[in-house]
């Protein structure tokens, strides 16, 4: 048998952005050993990619916010899909986060009168988002890590030895969890630079490794979101929820093309800037949907008003959530009004002084000087949608963030479903981050107290046949190249799954996702384990191989359009539809898609919207049975 690392750990977390390291913190607290794997290295995670802000009702701009409006926002944005109880805990808990993080050492913006500053963003009523510039999730991370580092610096004083209840595996790709009975045994993988084989004994594992961008050619997302959570969550006999929904960012740099996806900041836009098609025009007026009409603006100059006076004038059309923003510029480019390299002009310097510019927005001033020769302080930037964020994640129990399948299974963040229902506000992802990070380490720690002494261990037999699937590409000959799949993959994906879907492309992209799937099979790459990245790539494929049909199917069989995800055949939000979740399964190596009721949030809950508003999004039956002070 192949020689494999041995390691025992309370509780293993798979990630080390927000999520991970807010996970392993509450684990640690709790008197857990715990063992944090990053693909990548401590501090590098694609949470430091969060520009603009954390969401939470803190009320130290506009003393009106709450919890209760912020829980209503979220669930306008995400039209109602969102499971009710994450959205509420979300709501009620990010204030106490973003304070906590103070406590851990967190530079804040701060208001006049010394509180942490928040400003405005799309799909939020009042200024919620918690920021440090636009550069919020590098002081997220920053914070979080420097947390981890003085609980290791508090038990080498105590123990002797900083890794005792804490040790960071930097630059390790899991590639399977195992599991008996339903129960979770341990996890597998490799060291990326020697390829050596790596077992983790533990009853719970956290799943916080993000996204699952990198099945798109034009992404936001780092090399790291190849799925490998929701892939790993699956084959372990966990379920998925809400995978037919994707945000595309609206703006994200279209050119030069060897940065093409990189993400524009929705700070410039919650800043004042302003979007305008090849011909000048202010477009984003003309695409304002029913359901959110009351709330912004119809006219520029009543825009314009409310950076100023919010209390008597609609917010811009440039705020409204994401998927909103994104389905404009799509159409107007598609009807020939983008600009030269295919998207729309987004520009701040008409509102903002160089100087508010580059204090502000130091990471876009800086980004686009560098990488585009375009200084936003005098012209505009030209943007365009880029795959951002996917709203559909493992399917957990909302209190604790475990999987209701399978025992000592966890999930927090981008990885975790439910939710940001059809579609995420900005801001939302940095503080669900930490009210749900927190919660997946309580839950998992909480779990591995209920086993007592009961020791988990990783059957030989399955870390053997582990093994054998990993070096297979470097033992075949004559297979197909990783990197050929993967760029076909993302062709399909990116063609046939994007922004705007309809019935018969997506079922092409099946077939075609089918014939990429029996192809990769037959990988080979040559060389040995030693930082081969070609070997990293084969083995991320079976993970995007298996999310992209997951996307797929759920995208086909959902015959709504409802924010993340946009039927060009089906072109309105159905209330039937409201009322289901499609969940994804894994029957070996193919998904299955089953449909699941939406559950039903409270009265209580239900009572903070009106009854007009719940007409636009609730079926006849559903407006009849609700109670009559709602009525």
């Amino acid at each position: 048998m192949t020689q494999i690392e041995r390691h025992s750990y309370d509780v293993v977390v798979m990630g080390a952005g927000g999520a991970g390291l807010r996970a392993a913190i509450e684990a640690r607290l709790m008197g857990k050993r715990v063992a944090i794997i990053t693909k990548s290295l401590l501090g590098k995670a694609h949470t430091v990619m969060a520009e603009g802000g954390a969401a939470a009702a803190m009320g130290n701009v506009n003393s009106k916010d709450n919890w209760q409006v912020h829980f209503r926002d979220t669930m306008r944005g995400g039209k109602f899909l969102n499971h009710y109880r994450m959205a509420e805990l979300h709501a009620k808990e990010a204030p106490d986060r973003i304070w906590e993080l103070e406590t851990y050492g967190a530079l804040f913006d701060r208001t006049p009168d010394g509180k942490i500053s928040q400003r405005n963003f799309g799909g939020h009523e009042y200024p919620r988002l918690a920021h440090v510039g636009d550069r919020t999730g590098l002081e997220l991370i920053r914070t979080l890590q420097q947390k981890i580092v003085s609980l290791q610096q508090d038990d080498e004083r105590e123990f002797g030895d900083g890794e005792k209840y804490i040790k960071v595996f930097a630059e390790l790709a899991i590639t399977e969890i195992f599991t008996e009975a339903g129960a979770v045994t341990g996890c597998m993988g490799y060291w990326r630079e020697t390829g050596d084989f790596v077992a983790f004994d533990t009853a719970a594992v956290v799943l916080a490794t993000g996204g699952i961008g990198k099945a798109y050619r034009v992404t936001s997302n780092s090399w790291e979101y190849t799925g490998d959570g929701h892939a790993l969550a699956m084959r372990a006999g966990g379920t998925l929820v809400n995978m037919e929904f994707l945000q595309f960012h609206p703006t994200g740099m279209v050119w030069p093309p060897s940065v093409k996806g990189i993400l524009v900041t929705e700070s410039v836009r919650g800043d004042g800037g302003v979007l305008r098609n090849s011909e000048g025009k202010r477009f984003m007026f003309e695409y304002v949907p029913d359901v959110f009409r009351k709330q912004y603006a119809d006219t520029e100059a009543e825009g314009d008003r409310w950076y100023s006076d919010p209390e008597n004038n609609r917010r811009p059309p440039e705020l409204l959530p994401r998927d909103e923003v994104a389905r404009a510029i799509n159409s107007e480019v598609k009807a020939g009004r983008g600009t030269p390299h295919g998207g729309v002009y987004l520009d701040v310097s008409t509102r903002l002084s160089p100087e508010q510019i580059t204090k502000r927005l130091p990471s876009m001033y800086h980004q686009f000087k560098e990488l585009a020769d375009v200084d936003i302080t005098k012209e505009p930037m030209e943007v365009g949608p880029t795959c951002h964020y996917v709203m559909g994640g493992v399917e957990v129990e909302p209190d604790t963030c475990a999987s209701p399948y399978v025992k000592g299974l966890f999930a927090a963040g981008e990885v975790g479903g439910g939710m940001h229902g059809s579609n995420r506000l900005g801001g939302n992802s940095l503080s669900d981050l930490l009210v749900f990070g927190r919660r997946a380490g309580l839950g998992a720690s909480e779990y591995v107290d209920s086993m007592g002494d009961k020791k988990t261990v990783i059957a030989d037999a399955d870390l053997e046949s582990a093994v054998t699937d990993a070096l297979a590409p470097l033992n075949r000959a004559g297979g197909e190249n990783p990197y050929t799949i993967h760029s076909e993959l993302q062709t399909v994906m990116g063609d046939l799954v994007g922004i705007i879907r309809k019935a018969s492309e997506v079922e092409d992209a099946l077939v075609k996702i089918g014939g990429l799937k029996t192809r990769a099979k037959n990988l080979t790459v040559e060389g040995d384990r030693i930082f081969n990245p070609g070997w990293h790539l084969a083995l991320d494929l079976k993970n995007l191989l298996l999310i992209s049909e997951a996307v797929a199917k759920a995208a086909l069989i959902r015959e709504e359009s409802r924010g993340g995800h946009t039927r060009d055949d089906f072109p309105g939000m159905n209330p039937e539809w409201r009322q289901v979740n499609l969940i994804c399964r894994a029957d070996g190596d193919e998904v299955e898609v089953s449909k699941q009721a939406l559950p039903t949030m409270p009265t209580e809950l239900l009572s903070l919207f009106d009854v007009s508003e719940l007409k636009k999004y609730m079926t006849e039956a559903e407006l009849t049975a609700l109670p009559e002070e709602s009525n």
